[in-house]
């Protein structure tokens, strides 16, 4: 079938805009438009706009737009063949033939499209059955009333091999076998999928059987699996298909929500406690098409999983599958229910006011990241810490969108940071408070070293600055490490982000981009007063490189290294035992050669300056 420009703009011609809009969607005429509050997102006061003089819509708040056909595959969620077939039919157009091979598989699928309806019939017919008694009696433990029985389509499948063919005898047994009804297998006669087992049809988008789903009733048969769903056929394509969705998409539309559960006995059990807008998978982790079905209707679906160690798995796994699709403004929520309990579990206990309260808070994508693999291994020693921080970053550098990517870097990052580097208040310590005697004093001279080494602290961190500014080839690799430092000056993470956003790494532009948050750059007396060796003039790039990376690696040693000496002065003030004092002074110790390696590291460029030759004077 050729569909041409000329005939589709003909069928959109026939077909009022305002008039298929408004079946689903409250329209108020506005001079020659018609208004309305956006059906694809949520809003108080309308930006959605319907013209049918010019055959689109246009919301202003979201930038929704098309023309009836996109109406019908984006708000019904038809494909865009299902979506021209209803319309042609709405407007009295005959549809263009078919190539005659396309014309049989068109048939071919309606015909399967026939067995699947029949087969229907005939699972509710047997429900209600005496065969069926046992799947009824299941229904009543689950408290599913009739309504919802009737609505969702439960049937029975009896325990006879032959019995499916035996009541579908008007289809061909290889039909039979193409719609998954009947499995074939080579030496032995054809037999039913589908026996002993409580009945649910899958459907498309358009309401049609295209599948089915069973449960057993037998507890005592192991050798079956508990759930049993239709195989792949030319009507089914479990990785693009999610259960409800044809009664759930309306229902979002009112709510602004879509909710993911697990499975479709969840759905079900939310539907009957009045939660409509419920969809699941079919025995797959969510697939990147059916994420793109979702983000279609919502930006920020709600997956809500099980309290139990399966069910946290399914939310690791859906995570990582969302992780390389994020785009701006298109995200995940997540519930976790607690532990032991699944949706049904919870409104029977709780009632539906405790689920939908749960649905109400749901936690955002990263923080769900960052706790599962916090709390994934033992984090004992720094390289438990370090492969924390690997971890999430293997995460990070999946996501696609550069911008999203940067985003999630910087904050894993400094909740790693945090994490890995609390720091620690100091108290405040009164000498001779009752019932405490005073401390032993540290050594004056050490003291006294100790102040007049202070000093050096800004100069260090401004001294990396300018050699990065210098250097800027050098801050990619030093990025990291530099975030975990906690560095007073702002321009450092002005640079971090600047990495992260993957900025060109060049002075200038890194000058620029101070400049834009209203950061000065080190100034020419700044880079003369610095006597750092990877600052001269004179210093080669590999010399000036491997200086600079030893001044990287003292300003990131010094919170670490100072919130130590801090724990245990703290530690030794509290209990005064010998064990305490020694801790403080070797870290003491730590502290003062930190502070000779830093002086020697200026005092270096300094004498090479005394050393160096003079410079002829101009004649």
């Amino acid at each position: 079938m050729s569909l041409t420009p000329q005939w589709l703009d003909e069928l959109r011609a026939r077909i009022t805009l305002s008039g298929v809009i408004s079946r689903t969607t409250r329209l108020t005429k506005a001079g020659h438009e018609f208004k309305a509050c956006c059906p694809f997102h949520n809003e108080k006061s309308p930006s959605f706009t319907v013209n049918d003089l010019k055959g689109f819509y246009h919301c202003f708040g979201c930038g929704a737009h098309g023309d009836v056909i996109r109406w019908m595959t984006d708000q019904r969620g038809l494909s865009f063949m299902d979506a021209v077939k209803e319309l042609a039919s709405e407007a009295g157009m005959e549809l263009p033939a078919m190539d005659p091979r396309a014309a049989k598989e068109a048939e071919r699928r309606d015909s399967l499209h026939d067995a699947m309806a029949a087969a229907q019939a005939w699972f509710v017919d047997r429900l209600a059955s005496v065969e069926g008694e046992k799947a009824r009696a299941y229904l009543a433990t689950r408290g599913f009333n009739q309504r919802t029985i009737e609505r969702f389509g439960f049937g029975f499948a009896p325990e006879g091999r032959q019995s499916l063919k035996a009541a579908l005898s008007q289809f061909p047994e290889a039909m039979l076998i193409e719609a998954g009804l009947r499995i074939a297998v080579e030496d032995k006669d054809p037999y039913d999928r589908f026996r002993g087992r409580l009945m649910l049809p899958i459907e498309d988008a358009r309401g049609r059987v295209i599948a089915f789903g069973g449960r057993i009733l037998d507890a005592q048969k192991s050798d079956a699996p508990k759930y049993l769903n239709s195989p792949d056929t030319p009507l089914f394509d479990k990785g693009r298909t999610l259960y409800n969705l044809h009664r759930a998409g309306p229902a979002s539309r009112q709510s602004g929500r879509i909710v993911v559960v697990e499975g479709y006995m969840d759905v079900i059990a939310l539907a009957a406690a009045g939660i409509e807008d419920a969809v699941a998978p079919l025995g797959t982790a969510l697939t990147e098409r059916q994420l793109e079905l979702l983000w279609r209707m919502v930006e920020n679906p709600v997956l809500c999983f099980d309290g139990d160690v399966a069910g946290q798995r399914a939310a690791m796994r859906a995570v990582t599958r969302a992780l390389p699709l994020l785009r701006p403004a298109h995200s995940l929520k997540i519930v976790r229910l607690p532990a032991g309990l699944d949706p049904d579990d919870l409104i029977k206990r709780d009632g539906p006011a405790a689920m939908e309260a749960a649905l109400a808070a749901p936690q955002d994508l990263l923080s769900l990241l960052w706790e599962h693999e916090r709390d994934a291994l033992p984090l004992a020693s720094p390289e438990d810490k370090a492969g924390l921080k690997a971890r999430l970053m293997a995460h990070v550098d999946t996501i696609a969108d550069r911008d999203i990517q940067a985003l999630y870097r910087r904050d894993l990052t400094e909740r790693f940071s945090a994490f890995a580097f609390p720091r620690r208040e100091q108290r405040e310590w009164k000498p001779g408070a009752r019932g405490v005697p005073a401390p032993r004093r540290s050594d004056p001279a050490q003291t006294a070293r100790l102040r007049k080494n202070a000093g050096s602290r800004d100069a260090l961190s401004a001294a990396v600055l300018a050699g990065l500014l210098r250097l800027p080839g050098e801050l990619a690799r030093h990025a990291d490490g530099l975030a975990h430092a906690d560095l007073a000056d702002p321009r450092f993470a002005a640079l971090i982000d600047a990495v992260d956003r993957g900025e060109r790494l060049e002075s200038g532009h890194l000058t620029t981009i101070l400049a834009n948050r209203g950061l000065a750059p080190p100034s020419l007396e700044d880079y003369a007063a610095l006597r750092f060796g990877f600052l001269a003039e004179d210093a080669t790039d590999e010399q000036a490189c491997a200086d600079l990376d030893q001044a990287v690696s003292l300003l990131v040693e010094r919170p670490a290294l100072e919130a130590a000496l801090a724990e245990a002065t703290r530690r030794f003030e509290r209990d005064l035992s010998d064990g305490a004092y020694a801790e403080q002074q070797r870290l003491l110790k730590r502290k003062l050669e930190f502070d000779s390696r830093l002086r020697q590291m200026a005092s270096a460029r300094a004498g090479a300056e005394l050393n160096a030759p003079a410079k002829p004077m101009a004649e």
